[in-house]
């Protein structure tokens, strides 16, 4: 990894890294999106049609019912769903999803809490690179694919 280094709290560990994919609003992973393909189905989500598959999705926020955790892990367990989450605000529907994924299947997809001043620059960026601990997480600025 190379480039500026965030710190950021640790809501589920792992490691991961890919390019970031900015949400302009909170997402339903239950009926917004599609676990088998990773694309956003919600009809009324600004960004409708983009796949989240091995990207570092960029969400102020999750949004919906507590289902959405399961969406979410399935979509992780068969390769669709997201490298990581950067997070504005906490939320437990997101975290369990992704800690469902990592105890059920192995597969980590880390869960961090952003800061508000970084996610401009954040979302800017080629690539990120995630590594979530349970002292803290560190996203980092990668440069190429």
């Amino acid at each position: 990894m190379s480039g500026a280094a965030f710190s950021a709290a640790t809501l589920s560990m792992g490691a991961a890294s890919g390019a970031p994919l900015r949400l302009d609003e909170p997402l339903s992973f239950w009926g917004g999106l599609d676990p088998a393909t990773g694309r956003i189905i919600d009809r009324w989500h600004p960004q409708l049609d983009a796949n989240v598959a091995g990207r570092v999705l960029m969400m102020p926020a999750g949004r919906g019912s507590s289902s959405g955790s399961a969406a979410l892990a399935e979509a992780i367990r068969i390769g669709v769903g997201p490298a990581a989450i950067l997070l504005l605000e906490r939320d437990p529907i997101v975290v369990v999803g992704a800690m469902a994924a990592a105890e059920l299947y192995a597969i980590a997809c880390p869960v961090v809490l952003a800061r508000c001043e970084d996610w401009t620059e954040l979302a800017a960026a080629q690539r990120l690179g995630i590594s979530a601990e349970p002292q803290g997480a560190r996203i980092v600025v990668m440069q190429g694919r």
